[in-house]
């Protein structure tokens, strides 16, 4: 087993994020004792880490091999891709290197964390443009997604080609970009692919995930039945596709656009920097949408996944510039990502009880998925016939599931693999070699820290069985406060229990105890959490303070 996992002749793989989970993509390949880092992205926190937005795949593994660290290649611009470049590209201190779009929002956040022009940020032009990385050669091949210049990544090694996928489809109408075709994609199989390292996501849809000229016509359709009426879109800001064909369907059935949203807004701006939504209808502000007959006018509004904070859910709130009311109609032109069910069926319910029309992807065509179904994976595998499959971008049921598609189209191995596990691809049999430390940090405030670590542990317990406060000053009756328990009327009668309690306990303490603050504080400690135990059912965390006692 390998000792200090430095790459010697051989070519490794190891994912610290992204493998086992979906988000969060942070991928290394090694050789020739350097390494490649494939994008640096981030996650949306749930209920696991209370008070907290941001997670990121720990990095710790490299950070004490930063030396050997030659440069991150960035896939695209979700920011599951790139959203924790401005927290760690600074202390990683390498270059950073993607296409003009992507280029431009990574740049965007290096100006907001005061690291632009102290990060080399270097900017892919070409399709397929080429970049020599220590013993990685590296072309960037579009393909279709949910977002402009999507990429895969041919990397040449002295191993053999990788084809990393990144976040991919095949669309044969992708309204943006222009995607690389089958018969490039099976003439780069024909040179020979050592491994495939593939996006899981949607492994378990048996269709292919459709096209995005198909979502044009569907919306073209939709808007034009609502004749007459208010309508709203809600979409990811970054599906500059979307926002393309919404255009499109706003002028073709005489609408204004309004746009609601800064992340739509930035996206539009950065779009038309780098050539795209060239032909997108000047936004109107608010007040002139409202001034606007009903059917005069189309909202573009952040908010599809129920964000409280975003345009959709004040809208739905009564909180926004945007009114609206019985009659309206608001479409959901995304899809519901796992986890956001509660707050996307809020926001629903708000609309709904105030007679708001609401139209979603499972009544008409009006979303398509950014990944590929299980026959635009089987295509791939034919066209690409590699010799390794390497699943990520999934949980495990995803890459487990796709290895299992993967052998059943005849690639001869396949490597299921999760977060921390190294991996060797070549020479030999590809398998895994050891475990490395791989885990999740969290931003907490202006703080990134352990997402398992004693504030967060102790932060999960208060939101679970609340807190008590005991103070002991000498020669006074013990003082005792309750947060978070659910004794309402009867708080004031348990305080006063719960404070005679303690005294009770230390009163009982002989010899040498009766001086040991250690032994008092452990006795108040318990008799307080007794009571609260005995009144309420709850185990809170007890703080006893004692002034004077000694440190």
């Amino acid at each position: 087993m390998k000792k200090d996992f430095t790459p010697e002749d051989e070519l490794l793989f190891l994912a610290l994020g992204g493998s086992g989970e979906i988000g969060m993509n942070v991928n290394l390949y090694g050789c020739q004792g350097k390494w490649l880092m494939v994008d640096l992205g981030m996650t949306f926190s749930g209920t696991e880490y209370p008070g907290v937005d941001l997670v990121f795949a720990d990095l710790d593994f490299i950070e004490e091999r930063v030396e050997d660290l030659l440069g991150i290649v960035l896939t695209h611009a979700h920011e599951d891709h790139i959203g924790a470049v401005p927290y760690f590209a600074g202390e990683l201190g390498v270059p950073l290197y993607a296409t003009p779009f992507t280029a431009d929002l990574v740049a965007r956040k290096l100006e907001e964390a005061g690291l632009l022009g102290k990060v080399e940020l270097n900017i892919i032009e070409d399709d397929h443009g080429e970049i020599d990385i220590g013993p990685f050669t590296v072309s960037y091949l579009p393909l279709a997604h949910s977002i402009a210049e999507g990429n895969a990544l041919l990397i040449d090694t002295p191993h053999g080609r990788i084809f990393h996928t990144g976040d991919w489809k095949l669309d044969e109408e992708p309204i943006i970009g222009e995607p690389t075709t089958e018969e490039e994609l099976r003439e780069i199989g024909d040179e020979g692919v050592l491994a495939l390292v593939c996006d899981s996501t949607n492994v378990f849809n048996p269709e292919p995930s459709g096209s995005e000229g198909a979502v044009h016509r569907a919306l073209m359709e939709e808007v034009a039945r609502h004749k007459g009426k208010r309508v709203v879109v809600t979409t990811f800001a970054s599906n500059v596709a979307r926002l393309h064909t919404l255009g499109e369907v706003a002028r073709e059935t005489g609408r204004q656009i309004c746009v609601a949203g800064r992340s739509l807004d930035r996206i539009i701006e950065v779009a038309q920097d780098n050539g795209y939504l060239e032909d997108f209808p000047t936004p109107v502000n608010f007040d002139t949408a409202m001034g606007l007959p009903r059917g005069e006018v189309l909202i573009i509004a952040t908010g599809g996944q129920g964000e409280p904070r975003a345009a959709l859910g004040r809208m739905a709130d009564s909180n926004h510039p945007i009114e609206l009311v019985a009659g309206d109609v608001v479409l959901f032109s995304s899809r519901q990502i796992p986890g956001n069910e509660i707050p996307i069926g809020k926001i629903q319910n708000q609309l709904a009880a105030r007679g708001i029309q609401m139209v979603t992807d499972r009544q008409a065509f009006i979303h398509v998925s950014g990944h590929p179904g299980r026959p635009e994976l089987e295509a791939l595998y034919e066209w690409l016939r590699p010799e390794v499959l390497v699943p990520v971008h999934g949980e495990i049921r995803h890459m487990a599931e796709q290895a299992r598609v993967g052998k059943a189209a005849g690639i001869p191995s396949q490597v299921v693999q999760k977060n921390g596990d190294l991996v060797r691809l070549a020479p030999g049999k590809p398998g895994k070699l050891a475990e490395v430390r791989a885990g999740r940090l969290v931003l907490d405030g202006d703080i990134i820290s352990p997402a398992n670590g004693d504030a967060m542990v102790m932060r999960r317990r208060i939101a679970q069985d609340g807190v008590l406060v005991v103070v002991l000053a000498r020669g006074q009756a013990p003082l005792v406060e309750a947060i978070g328990l659910p004794l309402d009327e009867d708080l004031p009668d348990f305080l006063a229990e719960a404070g005679r309690d303690v005294l009770t306990a230390i009163n009982r303490l002989k010899g040498k105890d009766t001086r040991d603050p250690a032994v008092i504080h452990e006795a108040a400690r318990l008799a307080a959490r007794r009571a609260a135990q005995r009144w309420s059912g709850k185990k809170p965390q007890v703080r006893v303070v004692m002034p004077g006692a000694p440190a």
